[in-house]
């Protein structure tokens, strides 16, 4: 019989088509694979196309050669400069758009996804990604800063080189609102972090475990919106992806690495889109809150039914995906 499973976390239902699931083999991305140069000369984002690009915000290392960029995303959502000024006219409710949107450009390398870095520039990336969550936040008019990457086309990315993006909005997007929200309401029924009580029941269970190291779990939700969403959570208590530490930086990085590489070897390097959920950075005292980061593969399509009704089909079974993911050898 199928089951309606609910993400307490998300607040929705999920139906788990536990009769017609699909094997997690049958996931497997079969396409033709395109081979791609390690420096393409068209690429704004390869070494030699600086000028391509935006005034840089920074790179890593700082010196002339570099490993990672950061720089205004050219065809930006907000406008880097103005003042947040709201109106309202009877219904109609307006904010000025101003705020940051900016590209981590994550390697000199064209043709290396995350999934074949080595640990140690993964590490960097995120090291990135934090100094510039923090930075971005000292703006006053940013509400909300999100980090995320898309890879693929059907990620909804248009430039093949690997790169991730942050946006720091005006606004606390609706859907973060209503997490937060969650979490607060379970926290004052229960006295715990909802998300906390979530890791503490998935490690119990076990059955969805895929990766359990020093400071983070990578594990597939009991209640997963999509076929292989997989959620990195920290074990530590932390409101803020501001206040990640070194030690747990690389061992997020090593977390990313092998849950990347095993979709890339198990399902033939799907696209897929990850981001990373955090309040903000003056709630880093939050008793309620926990950050964490959410991979989502492209591997299923949004129908009428879920668009119209808020529920998500997964035509894959949970359980059945992290035995799948745990047996995946990285080659």
């Amino acid at each position: 019989m199928h089951e309606l499973r609910l993400n307490l976390i998300t607040r929705e239902w999920v139906i788990i088509s536990t009769e017609r699931a699909r094997r997690p083999e049958d996931f497997r991305q079969r396409r033709d694979k395109k081979i791609l140069p390690e420096i393409d000369q068209s690429c704004p984002f390869c070494p030699g196309n600086e000028h391509k690009t935006p005034d840089e915000i920074m790179r890593m290392p700082d010196d002339g050669s570099w490993l990672i960029r950061v720089i205004p995303n050219k065809f930006a959502a907000f406008s880097s400069e103005g003042e947040r000024i709201r109106k309202s006219d009877g219904l109609k409710q307006l904010i000025t758009g101003v705020g940051k949107h900016e590209v981590i450009i994550e390697s000199s390398s064209h043709n290396t996804p995350t999934a074949l870095l080595p640990v140690e520039d993964i590490a960097n990336i995120i090291k990135v990604y934090k100094k510039r969550f923090i930075d971005v936040y000292s703006n006053p008019v940013i509400r909300h800063v999100i980090i995320f990457k898309n890879q693929g086309e059907g990620s909804g990315t248009s430039i093949v080189h690997p790169h991730s993006q942050l946006l720091g909005t005006p606004i606390t997007p609706f859907q973060v609102r209503g997490r937060i929200s969650e979490a607060r309401r379970f926290f004052d029924n229960t006295g715990e972090c909802l998300l906390c009580a979530t890791l503490k029941d998935e490690l119990t269970d076990g059955r969805r475990i895929i990766l359990n190291t020093e400071h983070f779990v990578t594990f597939i939700p009991y209640a997963a919106l999509s076929p292989f969403h997989t959620w990195i959570f920290p074990k530590r208590h932390a409101a803020t992806f501001g206040n990640i530490r070194d030690d747990e930086i690389i061992d997020l990085a090593y977390n990313l690495k092998t849950i990347l590489s095993k979709l890339y070897c198990g399902l033939e390097n799907p696209d897929f889109n990850y981001v990373i959920r955090s309040e903000n950075l003056k709630e880093s005292g939050s008793e309620y809150f926990h950050w964490y980061l959410s991979i989502v593969p492209r591997l299923a399509q949004v129908s009428g039914f879920e668009l119209g009704s808020g529920m998500y089909t997964n035509a894959s079974v949970p359980e059945e995906v992290a035995e799948f993911l745990r047996k995946v050898k990285i080659q």
